[in-house]
């Protein structure tokens, strides 16, 4: 494959994370939508290690890409050294690479490097200290030095900022899937925050055009960061009840569960992973518990930058809400098929009731399919 893309006509990148939703959506996009003016080659971490320099600069002397996009990130929960070389040393490798090309680069990092509080902007940041958590504290020195590169070296460079991002495809539960998954397979008793909190939301399904926008205008975006998130924030509670509405499930009940009380059963889960780990048993806590406290404080990140530049939303009235819907039927149907929740409503999510048959009756499934077996595709026979 990436024999037939270097030889293609259109502008060759390099992504590095494709396995993820952000990649992965990025991928499709420019697979799909995106003609023959882009192409991308997305190599895997056995092909290209981020943590080796010498394996960068081979890649990307063999391939001399027109630009990169980093979407590639080490767990929320990777232990120190990992954090550092994934998302630190690696997205500094990076931009090495896109330095000495003379390339832009496009990386992303999250909203996990600003403090909590409302209508944040690019510039607010953590301060940077031991205490920070690996996770924030591995993106924001990529942040910090990616700043350095663009002063002092001309790095032409954009940063993307994230807050909650939700769209389908992702194949790990988290973010907003574990959110989704804890309501669906009814873990969350109660409310896990207080009235009146507030995050701001990502889009995944719109990213790739913001990144197609910014290739192609480069003047306007090198050297900036920008926080891409819908325009709204969306109350944490209003957004659990509404998927619990949607499933028809029993809870969480609308009882909001102190944060004090939230702390301790954390620490009670600790223990109680560590018990059993020391009885031979894996078991692993919710990585979201990381950041608790944020389930209980406002964080809203301003979207004013962006609605000045010259991208146009291209859905400005998508939201998490409207999203909903489809976001569960993506999800339950994965989940379920895993058997990773009971079965919900199959008539929802099995519209042909091939499900039902393959479960109650298969000989009349095994009959239908021999009979669409011997016709053929023809979509395929025109090539």
């Amino acid at each position: 494959m990436e024999k037939r893309q270097r030889n293609s006509s259109g502008r060759l990148g390099v992504l590095v994370g494709g396995s993820g939703l952000i990649g992965g959506t990025l991928m499709h996009y420019f697979k799909t939508r995106a003609g023959s003016d882009i192409d991308l080659l997305a190599p895997n971490s056995k092909r290209l290690s981020l943590r080796e320099f010498d394996d960068i600069r081979r890649y990307f002397g063999k391939y001399r890409p027109a630009f990169i996009i980093n979407c590639a990130i080490a767990a929320i929960d990777s232990d120190p050294k990992f954090s550092y070389e994934v998302n630190y040393l690696g997205a500094v490798n990076l931009a090495r690479a896109a330095l000495a090309l003379g390339i832009p680069y496009i990386h992303f990092s999250t909203a996990a490097v600003l403090p909590t509080g409302e209508n944040l902007s690019e510039e607010d940041r953590l301060p940077l200290c031991a205490d920070l958590a690996n996770y924030p504290k591995s993106k924001l020195l990529a942040e910090l030095t990616l700043r350095h590169m663009y002063e002092q070296q001309g790095l032409d460079y954009t940063v993307i900022r994230l807050a909650v991002v939700y769209g389908e495809h992702d194949h790990k539960i988290q973010g907003f899937s574990r959110l989704l998954f804890s309501v669906a397979d009814q873990s969350m008793p109660v409310l896990l925050t207080r009235p009146g909190v507030v995050h701001s939301y990502s889009n995944a399904a719109k990213l790739p055009f913001f990144v197609h926008h910014l290739l192609d205008n480069r003047a306007e975006f090198s050297g900036e960061t920008y926080h891409f998130v819908d325009r709204n924030p969306v109350d944490l509670a209003q957004l659990i009840l509404t998927i619990k509405a949607y499933l028809g499930v029993s809870t969480p009940r609308e009882i909001y569960l102190p944060y004090r009380l939230a702390r301790a059963g954390r620490g009670m889960m600790r223990r109680l992973v560590h018990l059993l780990g020391r009885l031979g048993i894996t078991a692993i806590e919710p990585k979201e518990l990381i950041f608790l406290e944020n389930f209980y404080k406002s964080q809203t990140l301003a979207a004013d930058k962006l609605a000045r530049s010259s991208f146009v939303d291209p859905a400005p009235r998508a939201t998490v809400f409207s999203a909903i819907p489809s976001l569960i039927q993506y999800y339950l149907t994965r989940w379920e098929q895993l058997n990773l929740i009971s079965p919900y409503n199959k008539e929802f999510f099995d519209p042909n009731h091939r499900a039902a048959a393959f479960d109650r009756a298969p000989e009349e499934l095994l009959l239908e399919i021999n009979h669409e077996s011997v016709q053929p595709i023809r979509e395929l026979l025109r090539f």
